[in-house]
């Protein structure tokens, strides 16, 4: 018997996922023909903070047992809607909701989502079917150039490759202050590197003037680091970076400052006062102060104070006319990542949103964002990053966290659930360009969260003195590819964080911001995220095709990527056993498509051998929906 309404079939609801503001959608169920009904069924919708609304659906026919009734929504209103719908049978009302990810069910489950985005929403194009690379600036490769007007009171470091230091003095505070030297000269000579990597964007953490070396805590907006070179260094960067097809893309910290900064300055390290020296000085009304000097600090941390966004001087000085977001645009800059997205109020992504997309639709604005963003809460307020004005994409959390849990054992429909319901909340504009990483600053290293034990639980001390064994690096590594299937080739654009390519080790921050290990790469690495890159740059399926799974066995998945308009498809078959799997060309999985050309794989008389923790790749038509 059919479902009584399922939101991932366009049988049941015509437009999947998110739809554009005044697009029709058309909402179908199908009710047990033993169902008496005193009246019409209902579609019922809303808004948080509005009425519910309630469309009456039209009997529509009889389907497998089942009688239908449709009706159609056309929303005024950009927005999350949440939606089920309702029935009266013999003087008692019914609900039809959510009871799996997509299957509904009557009088059990949840809500469905519905999210409705502005009409004029578009996202660059620029990032589509690209590969992004994420750079720790200090860490990832040191040119040698001497750089003027360098702090004194930093720690230069002269052992690439050295332990970061993580230990806190005697008051139990961990400064920060030892530099390896990397900088924006060395980047830009391994721009060739970056690019026989497939890279079409860069991805760079703070380079921005700040006395700690993750550089979160800006003391200069303006200014490039001393120790990372000058502005114009960051504009032949850029430049550079053009001409081989890679765009730059800046790390904005936005929701503080540091303390020992030109805005601050509570240690007096700059000539004029800052807001922590006087009520007179210009940067004053940035902060919230109260008592004896005391002020709000970014997650209580004293050397990182908060700012008001809105305070409209903060606004102007970074999204007014010939601002902070401006000049580096001007300097060659393609947008921003935005450091902590949920903690910037409304009204400050709206005017940043608006400063940068002044530059043209191309220039980008990524938000750090943990959760599903497309409901996301914060502070009491229902978030609206995705529905047109605020954000283009998000760092995808979600898809890191089913990747990870699914090549570790996770069910494999728990994964495809996992997986649809991100495509079913976000606006396809967005998925186009998600963010998605395996590793990054903020996170243990991929390798070790596979082959290693949990450091969750484990101090500073445990990870500082904690390598992976051969054998846990091997159990990593084979497990860190198959993982980068998934990221290379699920919708949205991969991000490498640096040195995961090489091989790089690192447990939490600091020891996942370890030196690039030039002249020590794992070769074998290294050349399969080359393939896959190769491959993924070989279909357009992978810029801005639909997904569909294929197969969904315990140990092997398959799924493809395919353009609606030509068919043209990329079906990927990955195996996360130990156990080498088979596939045969004539699976009933693959009736819907053409296979034409193996792209990867061992093809041997119709049949796909895969070996363990490997994967197929290949290039087909589908030939119907």
């Amino acid at each position: 018997m059919a479902h009584i309404y399922d939101s991932w079939d366009s049988d049941y609801k015509s437009q999947f996922g998110a739809i554009r503001r005044l697009s029709e959608c058309r909402f179908t169920i199908r009710l047990p023909k033993e169902i008496n009904l005193d009246y019409a069924p209902v579609l019922v919708l809303f808004r948080t903070g509005f009425k519910e609304r309630f469309i009456t659906m039209n009997f529509d026919g009889e389907f497998e047992g089942s009688n239908c009734y449709t009706t159609t929504y056309i929303p005024k209103y950009s927005g999350v809607h949440y939606y089920y719908f309702a029935y009266t049978s013999n003087g008692v009302r019914h609900y039809i909701k959510r009871c799996s990810a997509h299957i509904g069910d009557i009088d059990n489950g949840d809500m469905f989502q519905l999210t409705v985005y502005r009409r004029h929403y578009e996202t660059p194009d620029f990032l589509k079917g690209g590969v992004m690379y994420q750079i720790f600036p200090d860490r990832f490769c040191k040119s040698g150039k001497v750089h003027e007007n360098v702090p004194t009171d930093r720690v230069i470091r002269d052992d690439w490759g050295g332990m970061p230091y993580y230990k806190p003095d005697q008051n139990g505070h961990v400064w920060n202050n030892d530099y390896f030297g990397g900088d924006l000269d060395g980047i830009r000579s391994k721009l060739d590197y970056l690019q026989d990597l497939g890279v079409t964007c860069i991805y760079l953490n703070p380079i921005f003037e700040s006395h700690e070396n993750h550089r979160y805590n800006t003391a200069d907006y303006s200014k490039v680091d001393p120790m990372l070179g000058t502005n114009d260094d960051f504009k032949a960067l850029c430049d550079e970076a053009r001409e081989k097809g890679i765009s730059v893309i800046l790390d904005g910290v936005f929701s503080h400052t540091g303390a020992d900064s030109i805005y601050f300055n509570k240690f007096n390290r700059y000539p004029e006062p800052g807001a922590y020296n006087s009520t007179e000085s210009p940067y004053y009304e940035w902060y919230n102060f109260w008592g004896n000097k005391e002020y709000e600090a970014w997650w209580g941390i004293d050397t990182l104070p908060n700012v008001r966004e809105n305070n409209p001087s903060y606004t102007n000085y970074i999204c007014g006319d010939g601002g902070i977001l401006d000049y580096w645009i001007s300097m060659g800059a393609a947008g921003y990542r935005l450091d902590v997205a949920d903690e910037l109020p409304d009204e400050f992504l709206d005017n940043l949103n608006k400063c940068v997309k002044k530059h043209g639709k191309e220039k980008i604005v990524i938000g750090e964002v943990w959760e599903d963003a497309s409901n996301k809460e914060s502070y009491g307020v229902k978030r609206r990053y995705l529905l047109g004005d605020q954000l283009d994409s998000v760092m995808n959390y979600p898809f890191r966290e089913a990747i990870i849990n699914f090549i570790k054992g996770m069910d494999v429909r728990q994964f495809r659930d996992w997986i649809m319901g991100i495509l079913e909340n976000y606006p396809k504009q967005t998925v186009d360009v998600l963010m998605n990483f395996v590793s990054t600053h903020d996170i243990e290293r991929a390798i070790n969260r596979f082959g290693g034990e949990n450091c969750d639980d484990k101090s500073k001390d445990w990870m500082a003195n904690r390598e992976l064994t051969p054998q846990e690096y091997e159990n990593g590594k084979k497990k860190l590819k198959a993982a980068m299937v998934l990221q290379f080739f699920l919708p949205g654009v991969p991000s490498i964080y640096y040195g995961d390519e090489a091989g790089l080790q690192g447990w939490k921050d600091p020891f996942n911001r370890r030196c690039f290990p030039w002249g020590n790469e794992d070769l074998e690495l290294l050349n399969y995220t080359k393939q896959l890159s190769q491959i993924r740059k070989n279909s357009k399926a992978f810029v801005d095709g639909e997904m569909e799974f294929l197969i969904l066995d315990s140990e092997l998945l398959g799924f493809s990527r395919y353009r609606k308009e030509t068919g043209e498809s990329a079906i990927i078959l990955l195996n996360r056993s130990e156990n080498t799997k088979k596939v045969h060309l004539d699976d009933p999985a693959f009736v819907k498509y053409a296979l034409s050309t193996v792209a990867f794989g061992i093809c041997e008389e119709d049949k796909m051998t895969i070996p363990p923790y490997s994967y197929a790749v290949i290039y087909a038509v589908k030939t119907e929906d």
